[in-house]
Formats: structure tokens, C-alpha cells, sequence
């Protein structure tokens, strides 16, 4: 059987370009209340910004030391408590998140591939 060959860190950002690129997509034209009810857009996003969090783990710690604008930790920490569910999600917390940090992070991870391109 032979060996994977390691992902370059390059694709995980990639990833998380795509990955926040779809949150912002499926949050398009909601306001909060209407976001919570729609179970389909609210368990998408939460899986994408889940997924945003995973490739952040992939990203390597002399590639994130060099980009401390980009809040790597923070991204990770948010990837745990979604999965996992500590003391349920704060429905108020999770919309600041689509609403301000995703559209932040957005031309952030951009810059960084162009960079690293």
C-alpha cells in the first residue's frame, strides 16, 4: 500500500476561501430570525464554517506566525465548539460570526494565496 502524499497548505487555504465564499453565499438576503429558521441555510453554514475551521488546522504555524492579522486560533477554537457542541450555540455569537467576521476574513485568506502564489 503506498503513502498519501501530503496536501501543500496552499489547497487547505483554497479550501477556506470556498468554505467562507459559501457562507456568505447561503446567508445572502436573511436577517437573523429568518437565518435560524431556515434549518437548511442554518445547518449548511454551520457545517462550512465548521469546515473553515479544519482547513485552518492544516495551515502550517510558520505560515500563520507570519500572518497574525488572520485570527488562526480563533478560527480553530470556533471549528471545536461548533463540532462539538459546548453549552449549545449561541444563535447571537454565530451570526456575528456570518455577518462580520466571515466578510472580514474573506479579502484576508485572498491575500494571503496571492501572496503565496
Amino acid at each position: 500500500m503506498s503513502e498519501a502524499v501530503p496536501r501543500a497548505w496552499l489547497f487547505y487555504l483554497d479550501d477556506m476561501i470556498g468554505f467562507a465564499e459559501k457562507v456568505i453565499t447561503y446567508c445572502d438576503g436573511f436577517d437573523q430570525a429568518g437565518f435560524i429558521a431556515s434549518e437548511l441555510h442554518y445547518d449548511a453554514t454551520l457545517r462550512n464554517l465548521e469546515l473553515i475551521g479544519e482547513a485552518a488546522t492544516h495551515i502550517p504555524d510558520n505560515v500563520r506566525a507570519a500572518h497574525p492579522q488572520i485570527p488562526w486560533r480563533l478560527i480553530v477554537a470556533t471549528r471545536n465548539r461548533l463540532i462539538h457542541g459546548y453549552l449549545g450555540i449561541d444563535n447571537d455569537t454565530l451570526w456575528s460570526i456570518i455577518q462580520d467576521d466571515i466578510p472580514a476574513l474573506l479579502p484576508q485568506l485572498r491575500e494571503l494565496k496571492e501572496r503565496s502564489a
